[in-house]
C-alpha cells in the first residue's frame, strides 16, 4: 500500500502538470471519424486468425482521428493488450500495425484480445501515441466490455509511449512490455547530436548546423577523413586513429563497453549521419533535435584528439520543452512506472541505443521502484531485432508476473561491470537465432552462460 500510494502521488503529479497538452485545436472542426489534415488513412482489411477452430472477431475504424484495429478471440480471457507502434517518419499516411514478433498469434492463441492505434499524428509525436492508445482502450470497453486487465506493449518510439503512459494514466495498465524502447526520452537526441558533432570535430569538417547538402557533401568528407568509407559489418577494420576514437566515443555514449558494441558500430556508422540532416519542419515531432544538447557532456576517450576542448557545443534550442513535465510531443519519462514492466533491448542497437535502458533503470532505482521493472539484454545489433522466442518468453514471464507469479529474472543493466562481461546478454538471447541477422557479430555464448545470472 505504501508503494502504491507513493507511485500514485508521484505519477498523479506528472499528470496534473501535463494538463493542457491536448489534441490540436484543428481537431474541433474535423469529424471524429476522419484524420486531421494533411493525413490520409491506409488500413486495409485485416484477415481474422483462427484459434481453436474458430475465427477471431476483427473490428477496424477511425476514432479520435486515428485508425485502429481490434481483434478478439472467440474464447476471450477477458484481458486486453494495447500495441504501441514505433516511429513512422514524416509520412502523411496513417497506418496500423498488429503486434510483431509472432505476438499477435501468441496472444490470440492464449485468449487475449489486442488493439492498436495509428495515432492521430506521425513524426516523433509521443503525445499522440499516449493519448490515442489510452482512448482506444476506452473505446474497446464501450464496444465490448471493460477488460479485467489491460496491458501495453510496443517497440521503439512505442517504448517512449509506454514509459510515459504508465505515468500519465497511473494504474490504467497492469503490465508493460516496451521493446527496443526510447525510455531515456530526449537523451536519445543528445546521442544523435553527439555522433555528428564529434565526427565533424575529429575530421575537421565543420558542418553544424547542417546544410541541405550535409549528407552528399560533408558526410563523405568526414567518412574519408576517419577511414569509415570502407568499413563494413564483419569486414576488416579500415578506421584510422581518428575513426577509432569516434567508434570508442560512440560505444561509450551508447551504453559503455559491452559485447558486440564495437562490431555493431559498422552497422550504424552511416545511418547515424542521416540523423544529423536538416529537419523537415519546425514542430518537435518534425525536429526533435530542438531538445538536444552536448553542453557539459564529457566525451571518453579524449585522445588522440582533445575532443572535450575542441568539439562544438550546442545549447538546447527549446529549453522550455526539454525541462517541462507536461505531455508534449516529446515528453519526459520520469522513471515512475505504475505497472509491472519487462523490457527487451539489443546490445548493439545504436538507433535507440542500449543507454536508454541504463538511463531508465537508474531513474527507476532513484525512485526506489526497481521491484516493478525487469530489464533484459539481447545479443543483436539491428534495431528491434528479436526472435519470436525472445519476445514470446518475455510476454509469458510478464503475464505470469502480473497474474501473481514470481518476479521474473533480468539482466543487471545498470551495473557497468556486469554489462562489460563477455557473456552479458546470453541469458535471454535465443540460441537458435545465432548467427542469423546481426547475431554473428557477437561471439558465441560460452557453454552454460545462458543459465547464469549476469
Amino acid at each position: 500500500m505504501r508503494l502504491r500510494r507513493f507511485v500514485s502521488l508521484a505519477a498523479g503529479a506528472v499528470m496534473v502538470l501535463s494538463l493542457g497538452a491536448a489534441v490540436p485545436s484543428a481537431a474541433a472542426s474535423v469529424p471524429d471519424d476522419r484524420p486531421l489534415p494533411p493525413y490520409t488513412i491506409s488500413n486495409p482489411p485485416l484477415p481474422p486468425l483462427t484459434s481453436g477452430g474458430r475465427a477471431t472477431t476483427v473490428r477496424q475504424g477511425v476514432y479520435h482521428h486515428a485508425a485502429y484495429d481490434i481483434e478478439i478471440p472467440a474464447r476471450w480471457n477477458g484481458e486486453l493488450v494495447m500495441w504501441a507502434h514505433g516511429y513512422r517518419g514524416q509520412d502523411t499516411v496513417l497506418t496500423v500495425d498488429p503486434p510483431d514478433f509472432g505476438l499477435r498469434e501468441k496472444l490470440i492463441g492464449e485468449g487475449y484480445a489486442w488493439a492498436a492505434s495509428s495515432y492521430a499524428d506521425n513524426g516523433y509525436d509521443v503525445r499522440a501515441g499516449v493519448v490515442g492508445t489510452h482512448d482506444l482502450a476506452g473505446l474497446f470497453a464501450r464496444l465490448r466490455q471493460r477488460p479485467r486487465r489491460t496491458y501495453i506493449a510496443g517497440v521503439s518510439m512505442g517504448g517512449h509511449v509506454i514509459g510515459r503512459s504508465l505515468e500519465q494514466y497511473p494504474f490504467a495498465y497492469s503490465g508493460a512490455l516496451p521493446m527496443c524502447g526510447v525510455l531515456g526520452d530526449d537523451r536519445l537526441f543528445d546521442f544523435f547530436l553527439d555522433y555528428n558533432v564529434v565526427a565533424q570535430d575529429l575530421s575537421g569538417v565543420r558542418a553544424y548546423p547542417p546544410q541541405a547538402d550535409y549528407l552528399t557533401n560533408a558526410v563523405p568528407r568526414i567518412e574519408k577523413a576517419l577511414g569509415l568509407d570502407g568499413l563494413t559489418p564483419g569486414g576488416p577494420d579500415t578506421t584510422n586513429a581518428l575513426g577509432k576514437q569516434l567508434r570508442a566515443i560512440t560505444v561509450d555514449r551508447s551504453g559503455g563497453p559491452r559485447p558486440g558494441a564495437e562490431a555493431a558500430f559498422s552497422v550504424w556508422k552511416d545511418f547515424l549521419f542521416t540523423l544529423g540532416a536538416p529537419p523537415t519542419g519546425t514542430t518537435l515531432a518534425e525536429d526533435p533535435g530542438q531538445l538536444a544538447t552536448n553542453v557539459g557532456t564529457v566525451y571518453s576517450p579524449n585522445a588522440p584528439v582533445d575532443v572535450n576542448r575542441t568539439v562544438q557545443r550546442v545549447p538546447v534550442a527549446d529549453r522550455a520543452d526539454r525541462e517541462s513535465a507536461r505531455l508534449s510531443q516529446i515528453p519526459r519519462v520520469f522513471g515512475l512506472p505504475t505497472a509491472k514492466t519487462l523490457t527487451l533491448h539489443g546490445l548493439g542497437d545504436m538507433f535507440v541505443p542500449f543507454s536508454m535502458e541504463e538511463t531508465y533503470g537508474s531513474e527507476v532505482a532513484r525512485h526506489h521502484l526497481s521491484g516493478l521493472v525487469v530489464q533484459r539484454a539481447i545479443r543483436s545489433a539491428q534495431h528491434c531485432e528479436f526472435s519470436p522466442s525472445e519476445a514470446g518468453r518475455a510476454w509469458d514471464d510478464l503475464a505470469g508476473w502480473v497474474h501473481g507469479g514470481k518476479r521474473p529474472a533480468g539482466d543487471a543493466v545498470t551495473n557497468p561491470r556486469a554489462v562489460a562481461k563477455p557473456d552479458f546478454g546470453c541469458r535471454f538471447s535465443d540460441p537458435a537465432a545465432y548467427p542469423t541477422g546481426t547475431r554473428g557479430l557477437f561471439p558465441p555464448c560460452p557453454a552454460g552462460a545462458g543459465r547464469r545470472q549476469n
